[in-house]
């Protein structure tokens, strides 16, 4: 059966060569526009269980799901929650971080800064949106999130600019925002990003909570799978693969005797065992066919017989927002 969905699943290929044979029940805790899903299941998985927030992602899905007879089974929620939506142990659990295609090419998500729409950027339509935060945090809130969420190194400056701007009237756009952000910046070179990429990052993760949801998701998934089963976790950005990866070395043993976030401690029976020793990347066929994936990463984990337990945030490198904190007074910001 061919994936007509609008989203091409990205390292799809590696996920089924690293994962085979792919068979039992698997997860998908961000479902989208179902590119993953489709594949696992054409792939000889029994079950797929996919996992959304997003309401329009299970209106979609609505006009083809029928086509896999009962194999695909959606649940709309997060997949910080994902060994509750399964109700069983897993095979298999595969995460793909990046914000789907569909919702980028809705301007009136307020995703992109390439689309004039609403300042949005809420996966689940629910909540806090952008507009609200920049519009209503305070200038130190917003740098922090700007520097520790994005890695903008100009946080201050925007910072300032934002609120500057608000006190003329509301920021209720993308484009609005975007060229707040660019003007506190230099012209960017040929190749380089838009001005804007980094802030927008760092808002999207702030509102969706996304850095809590990957740690309660890395829990629930290791709740969730069997002995033998594998957790698959695609990152767009280095903060995230950060996270994926002190996950896994931790939870296989390989602590490394601690790092700056948190001093090393007593190994513990390992949950994990690590099938990618480095982060996988697109090869030259991937990124010719969907460049989406150049900054995407791999990384693969099979689940163990010790039992799950906690995480503590701050040893697998999860960045705090700590207002006053040294991280929020740094030179250059």
């Amino acid at each position: 059966m061919t994936d007509t969905s609008p989203h091409i699943p990205v390292l799809i290929e590696p996920i089924l060569k690293l994962c085979a044979p792919i068979k039992g029940v698997w997860l998908d805790g961000t479902f989208g526009a179902g590119g993953y899903s489709r594949r696992l299941l054409e792939a000889g998985a029994d079950q797929v269980i996919g996992v959304d927030r997003d309401p329009l992602a299970h209106e979609m899905a609505a006009p083809w799901i029928g086509e896999y007879n009962g194999r695909l089974r959606l649940v709309q929620g997060t997949f910080s929650d994902l060994d509750e939506h399964a109700g069983e142990k897993l095979d298999g659990v595969v995460l793909d971080l990046g914000v789907s295609s569909m919702q980028l090419d809705l301007a009136e998500r307020g995703f992109s800064f390439l689309r004039d729409g609403p300042l949005d950027m809420r996966m689940s339509s629910e909540g806090q949106s952008a507009a609200d935060l920049v519009n209503e945090a305070e200038e130190e809130m917003i740098a922090d999130i700007l520097y520790h969420y994005g890695e903008e190194r100009a946080s201050r400056r925007i910072a300032r600019a934002i609120v500057a701007e608000r006190g003329k009237g509301p920021i209720t756009t993308t484009a609005h925002l975007a060229a707040i952000v660019s003007s506190c910046l230099p012209r960017p070179k040929p190749g380089q990003s838009h001005p804007a990429t980094r802030s927008f990052q760092a808002l999207r993760i702030a509102v969706n909570t996304e850095f809590e949801q990957l740690v309660e998701g890395l829990m629930a998934a290791e709740r969730a799978l069997k002995p033998g089963g594998l957790l698959a976790v695609v990152t767009f950005h280095s903060l995230e693969d950060r996270i994926v990866k002190r996950f896994f070395q931790e939870r296989s043993g390989r602590d490394g005797g601690g790092n700056r976030y948190a001093p090393g401690g007593p190994s513990e029976a390992a949950r994990f065992d690590i099938l990618t020793r480095k982060a996988v990347g697109a090869d030259d066929d991937e990124l010719e066919m969907n460049p989406r994936s150049r900054s995407a990463l791999l990384r693969i984990g099979r689940r163990t017989e010790a039992p799950a337990g906690p995480v503590d945030p701050a040893t697998i490198g999860v960045p705090g927002l700590k207002s006053g904190a040294t991280g929020g007074r740094r030179k250059g910001r």
